[in-house]
């Protein structure tokens, strides 16, 4: 009965990773990356810190995985993946206007 769970299980891995690559799937991995790389740098920073640090790193790694994701459910039509990564890259891009506005202002206040 093991050996039966484990061959079903080689032939649906194999079957979503072998028999079904093609250039979207690839993608879809790449976009799966890139997003994920976003957690890496976030950890990475706050460990360097010793605090809790969201670096613009994480923000634009967000929008790049974000939007590839968002591509890669267009193509495939997958609305939960659509409305998802819609609506959180708009979060994200509004995150990184804030930061460039509050870095503005801190210029401007240093310079005047």
């Amino acid at each position: 009965m093991l050996i039966e769970y484990g061959q079903a299980l080689g032939n649906y891995i194999y079957d979503i990773f072998v028999a079904k690559f093609d250039f979207w799937l690839a993608f879809g991995l790449a976009a799966q990356l890139a997003f994920a790389a976003r957690f890496l740098v976030q950890w990475i920073a706050s460990e360097r810190a010793g605090k809790s640090v969201v670096p613009m790193a994480f923000w634009f790694f967000s929008i790049a995985g974000g939007t590839m994701t968002l591509i890669y459910g267009l193509v495939k039509r997958e609305p939960v993946i659509i409305l998802g990564q819609l609506l959180s890259n708009i979060i994200y891009v509004r995150n990184v206007m804030l930061i460039f506005k509050s870095r503005q202002r801190q210029t401007e206040t240093l310079s005047g």
